[in-house]
């Protein structure tokens, strides 16, 4: 009959490996932290990328409504006209009035699209630089620990053989 010798695991032997997978876990638990934390920050960007839509939405919709009705306004006041010189001179006024109100409205549409822009970039730039300094740090503690886990092993390896 053939039997396998029976060698005992060496205490130090299983020490470094229940270190090791210590050591293993607590690298991947700061890695997947520094996952979550960016995931949760690209979708605050998102959220605030999708406020900075509809206020720009709900503008554009108040500025179409402000010059349909300044149009209305206009056309009650053409047909109201009591000759030819009175509807020119409400049409010049109409066009005057609508062309400030349009350059005021753009300035206004440009503020509100480059301020968007501007927290976007932002948000985006230290979303960034979170995750490469989160990503970073745990490549760092990484390497920090397989060398320990190397040193430990070393260390279980000489025990061992001494023994």
């Amino acid at each position: 009959m053939n039997t396998t010798p029976n060698y005992e695991i060496p205490t130090e032997m299983r020490d470094f490996a229940e270190k090791s997978v210590d050591q293993a876990r607590k690298a991947f638990d700061s890695f997947i932290g520094a996952a979550r934390r960016t995931a949760d920050t690209v979708q605050g960007s998102a959220e605030l990328a999708r406020n900075n839509a509809q206020n720009a939405s709900s503008r554009g919709f108040e500025y179409a409504e402000q010059n349909v009705n300044a149009a209305f306004d206009f056309a009650k006041r053409i047909v109201r006209a009591k000759d030819v010189q009175e509807a020119m001179q409400i049409q010049a006024e109409f066009v005057r009035s609508q062309f400030a109100a349009m350059q005021t409205q753009a300035k206004e549409f440009s503020g509100i699209a480059q301020s968007a822009m501007q927290q976007g970039a932002e948000q985006a730039k230290s979303a960034m630089q979170q995750g490469a300094d989160e990503a970073r740090r745990a490549m760092e503690q990484g390497r920090d620990q397989a060398q320990q886990t190397v040193e430990n092993a070393q260390h279980a390896a000489e025990r061992a053989t001494n023994n």
